[in-house]
């Protein structure tokens, strides 16, 4: 009763947060809010049992990604922290709605074309080690390459928000 408890005030976390997170103005309040879902997704992993899932959440992705985002915003949009906000076109609003109607029809025929909710739902517990090994390991299934791949991007991200704010300031 109590796991269901805390389930259902993570959840609610976890989704006021990432509604918060795209319908406020301020992009550092978004950020803040980003923060808030990935505390409560690592919050889901510790109910879980899940621990070495949910320290691995906190430390990578709730404090190095969300800090990294707060530093690229400041380096950045400087007219956005002082609460300027563009205002959206109708046309770009209709464009967005067409493209995510697009990706989750895509998203419900993967899954239902690759069987994925019966995979779900059989009571199979995977054992921490074999999540582990896949988290770091270089085989078929290891995601060791993916983590690379992206710390690379976020670090070209990075450098070019730097670039982009050096042009402005000589402006």
């Amino acid at each position: 009763m109590a796991n269901i408890v805390m389930f259902c005030i993570l959840a609610v976390v976890i989704l006021g947060s990432a509604l918060m997170c795209v319908l406020t103005k301020s992009i550092m309040r978004s950020a803040t809010f980003l923060l808030f879902v990935l505390f409560g997704v690592a919050g889901l992993y510790f109910l879980i049992d899940y621990t070495f899932l949910g320290a691995a959440q906190v430390a990578v992705y709730a404090g190095g990604i969300t800090m990294m985002y707060v530093f690229a915003i400041s380096l950045v949009s400087k007219r956005t922290l002082q609460n300027l906000v563009e205002h959206i076109k109708d046309s770009r609003i209709v464009s967005g709605l067409l493209i995510s109607v697009v990706g989750v029809a895509m998203l419900a025929v993967v899954i239902l074309k690759n069987q994925f909710l019966q995979v779900v739902t059989a009571d199979k517990e995977v054992p921490m080690q074999q999540i582990g090994q896949a988290l770091v390991g270089s085989d078929k299934y290891g995601y060791v390459l993916p983590f690379e791949f992206i710390s690379v991007f976020l670090l070209a991200c990075i450098i070019g928000g730097i670039m982009i704010a050096r042009k402005e300031d000589k402006k």
